[in-house]
């Protein structure tokens, strides 16, 4: 009997099913369970585990994943799927032209384990679908563990906390929670595609129990990103939330007369901003905050931003058609040569700027056709009646939440953030594909 692929088969899978005769046993048989519980326990560790735990995890769902590829046939390569590829490509690229190979290979490296997990997912999403309300309720038991640790800081010794009050900024004396993360911004980055997931897991999920761990996620969640005091936390928790809301007012309303179906959605924005607005001009707290937002360089966080950027500029000018390489390792060697005195950076601080510098014009584009595939993929449930149409929401709102905390900075690049978006493609990616069921 031959193993040749058949000749349909996109020849960068045709790797795939090579040991599909020889597999057996019952562990070939397991694959969604052992999947499964290995993206349960990386998810739900997310914010728990230390780096070595979450590389460890990391690993064995890209061996897993490989494994399962091997004793699988290959199917086809969709939108999302085929724009990540060609980001790798890009990386691949970048990286035997860079300045810095070495420390740029670093980088390619965990790329390739991310897009392991991502893979992984996607197999298991499409083949067991039921796994996605599992992998959600993990990601919210972290999530729920996380956001009240942070919210308990407020009444123990806040000598920690003091340390991210910044005396030279327009909002010095802010007491910031960040949890078991270490950094405020780090937990708002975490928070912020995990709030509208909770809440499309609230409206799915059928028990009691299930809706009220759901709320419990939401709602905790929801503080302690609040409590962070991240400016790009909070916009990003707004642009989440708003659009979740949006996209699922879109749906429900789908059906209504078309006057009523253009209007109420404009009236619910209008009231939502009239509210944000009377917030921001009556809680002070929220008010300083914000203000500290517009102060441009005589806030010191904001003059540090603009520094790091001018600099990145100035590497991207350098490099503008394959950067430096992918990774933070190669960043960290060639932005002294480029820096301010006194502004030291371990990113570009603004994820677009960062996809310029690792991998210049094209990577870029690639990220732009990555995201345009993702807004298709989500707006196309937008009228649908398949079970995957609000998960696929989910993840279009959370996507729309990491973009806009991404303007400003690269917090997504940490893998407590990073893996949650990877879901949300891998969600989006079967979604549209129209594969199996996502009901529990």
């Amino acid at each position: 009997m031959s193993l040749a692929p058949a000749p349909t088969t996109p020849w960068l899978l045709r790797w795939r099913g090579l040991l599909a005769g020889a597999a057996s046993g019952p562990i070939s048989s397991r694959f969604s369970l052992l999947a499964g519980l290995v993206l349960c326990a990386l998810m739900a560790g997310l914010p728990l585990v230390t780096r070595g735990g979450l590389s460890l995890l990391i690993l064995a769902a890209g061996l897993l994943w490989l494994l399962w590829a091997l004793c699988t046939p290959a199917g086809r390569i969709g939108g999302i799927s085929g724009w990540l590829l060609l980001m790798l490509g890009i990386a691949v690229l970048a990286t035997g032209f860079s300045p810095v190979p070495m420390a740029a290979f670093k980088g390619l490296l965990k790329l390739i384990s991310y897009l392991g997990v991502y893979a992984l997912m996607r197999d298991v999403l499409a083949r067991a679908p039921q796994w996605w309300n599992r992998i959600v309720a993990a990601l919210l038991a972290g999530e729920l563990v996380s956001a009240v640790m942070a919210i308990r800081q407020l009444y123990g010794d806040t000598t920690e906390l003091a340390r991210w009050a910044d005396p030279n900024s327009v909002a010095d004396g802010t007491i910031r929670v960040y949890g078991p993360l270490e950094n405020p911004n780090l937990l708002a980055g975490y928070l912020i595609p995990i709030l509208p997931i909770a809440l499309v897991a609230l409206l799915r999920w059928r028990s009691w129990p299930q809706r009220l761990f759901a709320a419990a996620s939401l709602l905790t969640g929801s503080a302690a990103l609040f409590l962070s005091y991240s400016r790009g936390g909070w916009l990003g928790m707004l642009a989440a939330l708003g659009a979740v809301v949006l996209l699922l007012v879109l749906r429900q309303t789908r059906h209504w007369p078309t006057l009523w179906r253009r209007l109420f959605p404009l009236l619910l924005i209008s009231a939502a901003v009239a509210v944000l607005v009377v917030a921001v001009t009556q809680i002070e707290p929220l008010r300083i905050r914000v203000m500290s937002l517009v102060a441009g360089r005589q806030d010191s966080s904001n003059n540090f931003r603009i520094n790091v950027w001018l600099a990145a500029i100035e590497m991207f000018q350098d490099r503008p058609w394959l950067g430096i390489g992918p990774g933070n390792s190669a960043f960290n060697l060639i932005y002294p040569l480029y820096q301010q005195p006194k502004f030291n950076a371990l990113s570009a601080y603004s994820v677009p700027l960062e996809l310029l510098v690792e991998g210049g014009i094209p990577n870029l584009l690639a990220g732009l056709g990555l995201l345009a595939a993702s807004v298709r993929a989500g707006w196309a449930q937008l009228k649908g009646e398949s079970s995957w149409a609000l998960p696929a929401l989910a993840a279009l709102a959370a996507i729309a939440g990491l973009c806009m905390q991404g303007i400003t900075d690269t917090i997504f690049f940490r893998p407590e953030v990073q893996l949650t978006g990877w879901f949300c493609l891998a969600t989006l990616s079967v979604s549209r594909s129209g594969q199996g069921s996502a009901d529990a």
